[in-house]
């Protein structure tokens, strides 16, 4: 009885923990949004001088231009660590994360889960196959942003994200590089498409205004310990030779 049980927890564990897994970066359901996120990005042109910062033994120059501030809400996002060969052979250690997030209209609208978001190493992707959901979709509202930073406790910030959490970023759209490399560009408008079009910001501020809160994620960890009993729980019950 107690094999036949333990059986069972684990088909069931195994089962949930994929399931769970494969829709670990859907967009959580009933999101409750903060009032902010109606509001458009903010920008002004910034008289700024370039400065230097130092990450991981690189110095880096940063050029200022624009003061921004972007309220959203995550849709997808891709975490670096410099050892991408991308990222690697162009000493790019101060690129903490890429998060593509939505606002206003878009974030807002009921048919957001039926459009997929992914993250390639520079680009947010958007596709979908219900034209409805597409034609409410607007593009000028999405915006791939390279978040560079020196400040570990805004990096800490930015690395606990999660899709779904809705978040304020303070600070400049700047073209920025390793010393004596080429610099790395910015958008400054929301229109644009294409290669250029995501957002640099150097950050001086990072909130998550509103953590999600996904029943899929929660239901891999569960499966995950499930698993685990189960398991442990095999090797637990007495030996049985099979005949």
């Amino acid at each position: 009885m107690l094999r036949a049980a333990n059986k069972t927890l684990l088909i069931f564990g195994a089962l949930t923990l994929l399931i769970c897994f494969w829709n670990r970066n859907a967009i959580p359901a009933n999101i409750a949004y903060r009032s902010e996120l109606e509001h458009e990005p903010r920008q002004q042109a910034v008289d700024r001088a370039p400065f230097s910062v130092t990450f991981h033994e690189t110095e880096y120059r940063v050029e200022p231009l624009y003061d921004y501030e972007l309220y959203g809400m995550i849709v997808s996002f891709r975490e670096h660590d410099g050892k991408s060969r991308m990222h690697r052979l162009a000493h790019d250690h101060l690129n903490v994360a890429d998060l593509c997030v939505v606002w206003s209209d878009t974030a807002l609208s009921e048919d957001l889960r039926k459009l997929d978001f992914w993250n390639g190493v520079f680009t947010c992707n958007v596709q979908t196959s219900d034209s409805v959901a597409w034609s409410k979709f607007r593009m000028d509202q999405l915006s791939n942003n390279h978040l560079i930073s020196a400040d570990p406790s805004i990096r800490n910030r930015i690395g606990n994200v999660a899709i779904g959490d809705q978040i304020r970023i303070k600070g400049w759209l700047s073209r920025y590089g390793a010393v004596g490399g080429p610099l790395r560009g910015t958008s400054t408008t929301r229109t644009d498409t294409g290669n250029g079009a995501c957002e640099t910001i150097f950050v001086n501020e990072f909130e998550i205004l509103e953590p999600a809160f996904s029943i899929w994620r929660f239901g891999l960890l569960g499966s995950a310990v499930l698993l685990v009993i189960g398991v442990v729980g095999h090797f637990a019950l007495p030996y049985r030779p099979y005949r």
